[in-house]
């Protein structure tokens, strides 16, 4: 029986492999060498007694490395393996979100107040795991203060540098100047949630005291 799947061999304990597998009697070379179901080695052997060590530990013999001289075999019972591996493989694509970029749009002339919604929501869409495009457009002869542009993004990107990092640093295209943020790794990403709605909550309150 050829079965095509992932399993973990001695010598790449802990990470998956994917090659077309041959399980119990399908296994047909003179002799192997066997790794049990804890990943220890027992020793070579030929196919035969191999199988009969696996049936008595009511296990399957799975061939992980063919090129081997001679071939190693695992211990394990493949259809437990298979149906682990398969919902892991569903846990990880339910969990896996499709980054998009998404866009916040500013303008040059901004009070303080929304540019504290502006930097709410630009948390909300980090801490989410997008990338955010930070689109600044300008009007009339608003374009001749670039300068104040990047200012004004320069600003906001401090206001959520724990949390992200620039992917594309502020440029001009046409008549708006365009800046692009990403999620940082590690612990400052896992923190971002509690800061967006922190953000969010300070930016309510404000709201409720406003007449």
């Amino acid at each position: 029986m050829l079965v095509q799947n992932f399993v973990f061999s001695a010598g790449n304990r802990g990470k998956p492999i994917s090659k077309e597998l041959r399980i119990n009697s399908k296994i047909r070379v003179p002799q192997v060498l066997v790794i049990d179901e804890e990943g220890r080695q027992i020793g070579k052997m030929s196919v035969s007694k191999a199988l009969e060590e696996a049936q008595a530990r009511n296990l399957d013999l799975v061939e992980v490395r063919p090129n081997a001289v001679p071939p190693v075999c695992r211990l394990m019972d493949y259809g437990k393996y298979k149906y682990q591996q398969s919902k892991s493989e569903r846990d990880n694509k339910i969990n896996r979100k499709q980054q998009e970029l998404r866009e916040v749009k500013v303008r040059p002339k901004i009070d303080d107040h929304d540019f504290e919604v502006k930097v709410k929501t630009v948390l909300r869409l980090i801490a989410s795991g997008d990338r955010v495009k930070i689109t600044l457009r300008f009007r009339g002869r608003e374009i001749v203060h670039t300068d104040m542009a990047q200012d004004l993004l320069k600003r906001l990107f401090e206001s959520v540098q724990h949390v992200a990092t620039i992917t594309q640093k502020p440029l001009m295209e046409g008549r708006q100047m365009i800046m692009v943020l990403a999620p940082k790794t590690g612990a400052a990403q896992a923190q971002s949630k509690a800061v967006a709605v922190k953000a969010e909550e300070k930016t309510e309150e404000k709201a409720e005291e406003e007449p």
